[in-house]
């Protein structure tokens, strides 16, 4: 065994392989127009086509973005109204669209049940969910949208009303306060953290496990980005619980940030999901994208 090879086996410090980049290979995007394909749409096709993916648009009928999940039904009025969005025509130009755009594939759909159970039963298909987040009106934001994030189990990235511009992923800020909320969202968002320059890792306090639970040491996320190849700045948050997401957006905003990723955080009630405080704040007040999974 040569010297060099000895050295390397004695301390561990041998070569590793340049991390595999991550990707979305199926990009999932509820649209609310055709013509001009809707903001949600564009989106998830520059995402798709950023990997050479998949990507799947499904238009939401203006009847069915009120309904909540327990409201429901397939009414004559769900059945009937915009029925045209499902000719073939649509589908051949939004394949035709997203292939010329740079998506490997393409798939048209038009759903005929409410926002929260069409995200779940096609999100299970897909890697990522693009969503509008005024295809609601802003007094059922909560109750809609909000119950759709949190029960889909895919990220979903956010769009803050009347979007037009195009994504960019240079700068992004990570909420991250050891919840296993925000950890599935920075791993699941690797994919884009890997496309950035500027990354901020904002750590705010980790939630005490009760004394009667198991406690299990996880990675220092720090420590896990690199290893993705993912440099970050570590920044602490100190501020009430209440103040949280509006703290958040002052960091977003101090450093110009492209995109935020964090937890969507959630509890149930009697039959109902009930978002926390932040994640309303930021679902309310963000106008950038916001990467989020629960």
């Amino acid at each position: 065994m040569s010297t060099e090879t000895s050295r390397h086996a004695v301390t561990g410090t041998s070569r590793q392989p340049a991390p595999t980049p991550a990707r979305f290979h199926d990009v999932l995007a509820l649209g609310t127009s055709v013509a001009p394909w809707s903001p949600a749409l564009l989106a998830a096709i520059d995402i798709a086509a950023r990997w050479s993916g998949n990507v799947t648009g499904c238009y939401v009928p203006g009847c069915l973005r009120e309904l909540r999940a327990l409201e429901d039904e397939p009414t004559v009025l769900s059945l009937l109204s915009d029925a045209g969005y499902e000719c073939l025509d649509d589908a051949n130009a939004f394949q035709t669209y997203a292939q010329n755009h740079g998506a490997r594939y393409a798939a048209w759909m038009v759903t005929r049940t409410a926002i929260a159970p069409t995200l779940r039963k096609l999100g299970a298909w897909h890697d990522l969910a693009v969503l509008e987040r005024d295809m609601v009106d802003e007094t059922r934001l909560f109750d809609i949208l909000g119950e759709a994030m949190l029960s889909c189990r895919i990220p979903c990235l956010i769009l803050p009303p009347a979007w037009n511009q195009p994504l960019s992923f240079r700068r992004i800020v990570v909420a991250w306060n050891g919840s296993f909320e925000s950890t599935r969202a920075l791993h699941s968002a690797l994919p884009l953290l890997q496309l950035a320059s500027d990354i901020t890792l904002v750590n705010g306090h980790a939630r005490e496990p009760r004394p009667s639970q198991l406690s299990v040491a996880q990675p220092d996320p720090m420590i896990y980005l690199m290893h993705h190849g993912v440099a970050a700045k570590p920044r602490y948050l100190d501020v009430p619980t209440d103040e949280a997401g509006n703290a958040l957006l002052d960091r977003v905003h101090h450093e110009a940030a492209d995109l935020l990723v964090m937890g969507g955080y959630g509890h149930s009630r009697i039959r109902e999901r009930v978002l926390g405080g932040a994640t309303r704040h930021i679902l309310a007040h963000a106008s950038i994208p916001v990467f989020m999974q629960h």
